[in-house]
C-alpha cells in the first residue's frame, strides 16, 4: 500500500449505501477517509421518495453529500446497489480517482470492490462487523463503523469532562483500570492476533533478531488481513498495540519505531 504522506493527497470517491450506513457516524466516517486522501465525489444512494431515509437528510447539505434518487421498482430488489455499481464503474473509466471508499455492510459489493482493485485502484471499505467476509477481504482495507462509534462516544465524553471542574478524584478510575487491564490480557492470550502479528514480522525479515521499521510492519499487517486496525483491540495506534501484545522489543530511532521479536530461549 502507499505510504501515508501521499496517499493523503489520493483523488477518492465516496459512495454510500444510504440503507447499509448509519447516518449518525458520517461525520467521524469523513474525518477517516481524510486520513487516505481527499473525497472529490461523496454520492449516497437511496429511495429519499420515502421517510425512512428522513435521518439523512439534515446531514446532506452540511458535509456536501450528493443524494442519488433510486426508486424501489419492485420489492425484494435492491435497486440501489445497482445504482451505486454503475455509478462506481462510470467513475473508474474517467481515470481521475486512486481510489473508493464504499461504505456498506452488504456483500453484493465483493465484486465491486475486487474489479475496482484489479484496475489498480485502491479500495476502502467501511462497514459493521456484521460484514460478510467476502466483501472486507475484497477491499484493501476494510474499516469497522463501531470503531467510529466508539471514538465518537469517548469524544463526546471528553468534551463533557472538560466542560465541568471538579477538584475531586473520580471515584470510578480505579474500575476502569481494572477493565484496562482485563483488556490488555485479553490482547496477549489473542491466539488470531499473536500470529497475525508474527506473520507479517516473518514477511519482511528472514532473521528473527533484524530489527523492522514500524511503517511496512503496519502495511504487511494491512496485507494480511484488510480488517486489521489497532483501534480494534482498544489501541489507538500500532505502537501501543505492540507494546501490549508484550512478544516484541521495541526501540525509537531519530524519525520511527522498529521492533524485534522477543528471543523465545
Amino acid at each position: 500500500m502507499r505510504g501515508e504522506a501521499q496517499s493523503k493527497s489520493d483523488r477518492l470517491a465516496v459512495l454510500i449505501d444510504a440503507d447499509n450506513a448509519n447516518s449518525n457516524l458520517i461525520e467521524p466516517l469523513l474525518k477517516e477517509v481524510a486520513k487516505y486522501g481527499t473525497a472529490h465525489v461523496k454520492r449516497i444512494y437511496g429511495d429519499w421518495t420515502g421517510s425512512q431515509l428522513s435521518r439523512w437528510k439534515d446531514r446532506l447539505n452540511k458535509f456536501a453529500i450528493q443524494p442519488i434518487q433510486q426508486f424501489g421498482y419492485t420489492t425484494g430488489k435492491n435497486s440501489t446497489d445497482s445504482a451505486l455499481i454503475i455509478d462506481a464503474m462510470d467513475l473508474l473509466y474517467t481515470k481521475n480517482f486512486d481510489g473508493f471508499c464504499i461504505v456498506s455492510s452488504d456483500s453484493d459489493f465483493t465484486r465491486l470492490a475486487s474489479r475496482i482493485r484489479e484496475s489498480g485502484l485502491i479500495v476502502y471499505g467501511f462497514g459493521e462487523r456484521k460484514t460478510p467476509e467476502a466483501f472486507v477481504s475484497a477491499c484493501d482495507r476494510f474499516i469497522y463503523t463501531e470503531i467510529l462509534e466508539q471514538l465518537e462516544s469517548t469524544n463526546e465524553t471528553h468534551l463533557i469532562k472538560d466542560n465541568v471542574i471538579s477538584d475531586k478524584a473520580d471515584p470510578k478510575s480505579s474500575s476502569s483500570n481494572k477493565t484496562t487491564n482485563k483488556d490488555n490480557q485479553k490482547i496477549k492470550n489473542n491466539r488470531n492476533l499473536l500470529s497475525l502479528l508474527k506473520d507479517a514480522y516473518e514477511a519482511l525479515t528472514d532473521d528473527e533478531d533484524e530489527w523492522v521499521h514500524l511503517g511496512p510492519f503496519g502495511t504487511q499487517l494491512t496485507k494480511l488481513s484488510s480488517s486489521f486496525d489497532p483501534r480494534n483491540y482498544g489501541c489507538k495506534k500500532l505502537s501501543d498495540l505492540v507494546r501490549e501484545v508484550g512478544i516484541f522489543e521495541t526501540r525509537k530511532t531519530d524519525k520511527t519505531v522498529q521492533i524485534k521479536l522477543k528471543s523465545t530461549s
